[in-house]
């Protein structure tokens, strides 16, 4: 090997390894401000306020999107030409996308939880079919827990697909509750009676006002639909409660609680 071929190599040995340190250093670099960048977003985002689940969501997304430009600049001074590297990136990005449709759709639906944000963390929903207490919401599903504290994941795209009940959307419910009463029982007495229980406890609120009245004329029982309004935290605990109380009140005020009831005839036949 002449004098001159080794001049060459250490040459383009030197330039390229330039190359590769300054890649090196731009990769780095650019990592570092990219954390540094979300960092900020987060904290700011913190400050004014903004719900977890954004800020999370959003300090994800731009970390990616900082690193995608960060390996470009990187590859660029390597000397690869980035315009025919972004056109192979994007028809890999393609096929990835057509492999990937569920998770893409995941993804989409997961920007749409985030934008109309149906539900925040802490909520119990019934949602994609389940019902439970949200505990994350990520890009692609919805970490919940049942009331029996079973963990759930359900798809972002499942959750958009089907309809979503939010009992924590509003501060105040309604609990619906029906009690019978034996044909034979005074009705105004028993209206008294359930106006009276519902008056005592503390957690019925006055405005709106509770609801009493007939519903039905059943088979065995008078029906009364009672409809008393609550705080959505003392839901379980009014409805609960207001069955025991009906049931002892009844039991000392003599009314009736009618339940079904088979009559047997039995017939002797004389030989």
């Amino acid at each position: 090997m002449s004098e001159e071929q080794i001049q060459t190599i250490i040459a383009y040995v030197t330039d390229y390894g330039l190359k590769v340190v300054y890649a090196l250093v731009i990769f780095i670099v650019g990592k570092w401000i990219a954390k540094l960048v979300c960092g900020l977003i987060k904290k700011a985002m913190k400050k004014s306020k903004v719900d977890a689940i954004l800020v999370g969501f959003v300090s994800n997304i731009a970390y990616y999107v900082l690193m995608i430009v960060v390996i470009i600049a990187a590859v660029q001074k390597l000397g690869i030409q980035t315009t025919s590297f972004i056109a192979v990136l994007g028809a890999a990005g393609l096929a990835v996308g057509l492999a990937l449709q569920g998770s893409l759709s995941n993804f989409a639906s997961g920007v749409l939880i985030i934008m109309f944000r149906p539900f925040k963390i802490g909520d119990f929903v019934e949602a994609g079919g389940v019902t439970g207490v949200i505990d994350e919401i990520g890009i692609l599903v919805v970490h919940m827990h049942t009331p029996d504290n079973k963990g759930i994941i359900v798809p972002n795209s499942q959750i958009m697909n089907a309809h979503i009940v939010n009992y924590n959307k509003h501060e105040i419910r309604r609990v619906d509750m029906v009690f019978g009463i034996g044909y034979g029982d005074d009705i105004d007495k028993t209206k008294a009676v359930l106006a009276d229980i519902l008056a005592k406890d503390e957690r019925v609120l006055e405005d709106p006002a509770p609801a009493i009245a007939v519903s039905a004329l059943a088979d065995s029982s008078v029906n009364f639909n009672v409809r008393p309004w609550c705080d959505a935290a003392d839901y379980w605990g009014v409805f609960l409660d207001t069955h025991e109380s009906v049931k002892k009140r009844f039991d000392a005020e003599g009314i009736s609680i009618p339940f079904p009831q088979t009559d047997v005839h039995l017939f002797k036949e004389e030989s």
